[in-house]
């Protein structure tokens, strides 16, 4: 769409968003970088927060057809938006859909349903609270179970696609709710079959009965593991997907990436396959330093990294 079209049809799309009358508006050049893990890059030029269901459905109603670019922010632990901002909608979900009911019960298929804006570690606590088993996994990812179904995340020999039953969906595209089995997800290492403009709404989980003091003590190592083997700060987690059996850690190392900095960003010197951005720091130079590690992991060893990171916003492919 060129540019004159697309802020034309911004234009006309905020203002049937502003007849939503949604509980926190539509906004106009709302700042998204900040919301996100590496706390860098720009605004939006319209930022809608659905506070429920229904509220998410009448966005998708207005925006189905529209053509308009959108990103789902989620918790922005896998996103980096340009310093120019995105030209587009982006849509987070609000405080309804944080919500997570757990039956102990482990006859049914499904025995936790997890609102897609529930942050994942509240998940993994709480379930093992219930005495249930087979999520504990996801304490140490700062991110939410809509998330973590596009990207199938996972970690300590474990991923969603191991509990996942169902989501529920709301396509931005054409409008309506649809309930999607497992099997419709095509769910692969930090893949899924869902768009960019397929919004999670819940989850059903199956998990295992367990024993919630060895699952405490499991949540424990997790947190001691993470801390003791990935940096803190303002980074993304792993930028790049591992390769087939290797690890991108370990290429980026012995191509002598590890420590290197581009501007205000650097690839970190505890786990080379996190980037850390400085406070204040720019979207761009992550982005110029993602590229930077790619071309030397390539000429090195000639396997050509996939970005995990989600990149908006910026005029190049990805990475």
């Amino acid at each position: 769409m060129p540019d004159g079209d697309l802020s034309g049809c911004l234009a006309d799309l905020g203002g049937s968003l502003d007849g939503l009358r949604l509980d926190e508006g539509c906004r106009r050049e709302h700042p998204i970088g900040p919301m996100t893990t590496y706390r860098v890059g720009g605004a939006a030029s319209l930022y809608v927060r659905p506070h429920d269901l229904p509220e998410l459905e009448a966005v998708a109603a207005v925006m189905a057809g529209s053509g308009v670019p959108v990103v789902v922010v989620g918790r922005g632990s896998n996103l980096l938006v340009a310093d120019r901002g995105f030209e587009g909608v982006a849509v987070q979900l609000g405080d309804g859909f944080e919500e997570v009911l757990v039956d102990g019960a482990v006859d049914d298929a499904v025995n936790v349903v997890a609102g897609g804006g529930a942050s994942l570690p509240v998940v993994a606590r709480l379930t093992v609270r219930s005495g249930l088993s087979g999520f504990e996994w996801a304490v140490g990812v700062p991110g939410s179970i809509g998330g973590a179904v596009r990207m199938n995340a996972g970690g300590h020999g474990s991923d969603m696609a191991a509990v996942l039953d169902w989501v529920d969906v709301v396509d931005l595209a054409d409008g309506p709710t649809r309930r999607l089995r497992v099997e419709e997800l095509d769910l692969a290492y930090r893949h899924s079959s869902l768009s960019r403009m397929q919004v999670v709404t819940a989850a059903g989980l199956r998990l295992e009965l367990g024993d919630a003091e060895a699952g405490e003590a499991l949540l424990a190592e997790i947190i001691r593991w993470r801390r003791e083997n990935q940096p803190g700060g303002s980074n993304a987690g792993s930028v790049f997907t591992n390769p087939p059996g290797d690890s991108a850690g370990r290429l980026i190392d012995l191509a002598g990436a590890k420590g290197l900095r581009i501007g205000t960003a650097e690839v970190s010197s505890k786990h080379a396959n996190f980037i850390q951005a400085d406070v204040g720091g720019s979207a761009d130079d992550v982005r110029l330093l993602m590229q930077e590690v790619r071309r030397r992991v390539a000429e090195a060893h000639g396997v050509v990294l996939e970005s995990e990171t989600v990149l908006f916003g910026f005029d190049a492919p990805d990475p």
